[in-house]
């Protein structure tokens, strides 16, 4: 299980051929890579899993190969449409996921890759930004002029790109950390890193225009893809509120609300996994998290109500059908602003 979604293996994939299984949505969140929340926000996990299958879907029409096979109703994998209620299960293809060594921080590439043959997941995030918010991790690693923005520094303010920039981190390690392009072709094996940034451009022009066209804004997002028989393919799940960043009249949509939340009322906890992921880097060591003293609280009924509305009024925006008894998507904005 990752921290948000059970994985459920039906047929094993082997190194000639890509296999069967699922993802199972649970409404459990995670913040700052800490993992699974004391909390649960209620319908969230239908949320992503119907907000990932209408951009999967969307995605096979523009003709970006995928690894998505439709949601699973009554033990039928069917497409979005077909749905009588929010789907929690997604049908996918699985490919190799072999076992990355590592010694402290030093992850052996050469052995993932050798043991993944030429049917596997590239062990990469290909993460593309459409604008620069106040506190993007971009404006920590560069300065404006790097993106040729003409800017001595960043504002206090969102800036939005002319451009889309592309970036590449790393996936499997305990921290991840993001890479020159020289670094990540290593690390993507035999998968054109040309080839996935395309694939990346992409899926955020796909995302960017329906959520332009229901009034959102895409601000910016990232995929995952495995490679299989030359071809490169999107993986794990697109365009949702919690693997990109949206906005809604200036208002966010998506899991950053509850990050920003944490960080007003939590801000010892914050401090203390910043401070534990420095200390780890310092001292070599892979997993930060038992070097952090302090635990997050649960959150008010209240905050968790603002969230429920948040996913589940904008899916039903972003996908055009009712599938939540949730309300309207400028009642949620106006709640999560009071946050």
């Amino acid at each position: 299980m990752t921290s948000v979604k059970e994985f459920r293996v039906d047929v094993e994939a082997t190194p000639d051929e890509l296999g069967r299984g699922a993802f199972v949505f649970t409404d459990a969140y995670s913040v700052f890579d800490w993992g699974q929340m004391p909390d649960e926000i209620p319908d969230k996990g239908a949320s992503l899993c119907a907000m990932g299958a209408y951009n999967f879907e969307g995605l096979e029409a523009e003709g970006v190969p995928t690894h998505y096979r439709g949601v699973v109703e009554d033990g039928d994998t069917v497409p979005l449409d077909d749905v009588d209620a929010p789907p929690t299960e997604m049908a996918i293809d699985l490919t190799q996921v072999p076992e990355l060594p590592h010694d402290g921080r030093a992850y052996d590439y050469d052995s993932y890759h050798d043991a993944a043959g030429e049917n596997y997941l590239v062990p990469l995030e290909i993460v593309f930004r459409n604008r620069v918010p106040i506190g993007s991790s971009l404006r920590r690693r560069t300065d404006p002029s790097d993106h040729g923005l003409a800017l001595d520094e960043w504002p206090d303010e969102a800036v939005d790109l002319d451009e889309p920039i592309v970036e590449f981190s790393t996936k499997y390690e305990e921290s991840d950390r993001y890479l020159d392009r020289d670094k990540a072709d290593l690390i993507a094996g035999v998968a054109d890193i040309e080839e996935l940034e395309l694939v990346a451009r992409d899926v955020n022009r796909v995302v960017t225009e329906r959520a332009d066209s229901v009034g959102m804004t895409h601000e910016d997002g990232k995929i995952e893809c495995l490679y299989y028989d030359g071809e490169i393919r999107v993986a794990d799940v697109v365009g949702t509120f919690d693997e990109n960043r949206f906005s809604y009249e200036d208002q966010q949509l998506s899991k950053e609300v509850i990050r920003q939340y944490h960080k007003r009322t939590q801000p010892e906890w914050v401090d203390a996994v910043d401070a534990a992921k420095a200390e780890a880097k310092e001292t070599d060591v892979a997993d930060w998290r038992p070097l952090c003293d302090v635990q997050p609280q649960s959150l008010d009924e209240e905050v968790i109500e603002t969230a429920r509305a948040i996913y589940t009024a904008g899916t039903n925006a972003y996908v055009g059908q009712g599938l939540f008894d949730a309300p309207a998507l400028d009642d949620a904005v106006d709640a999560a602003r009071e946050l």
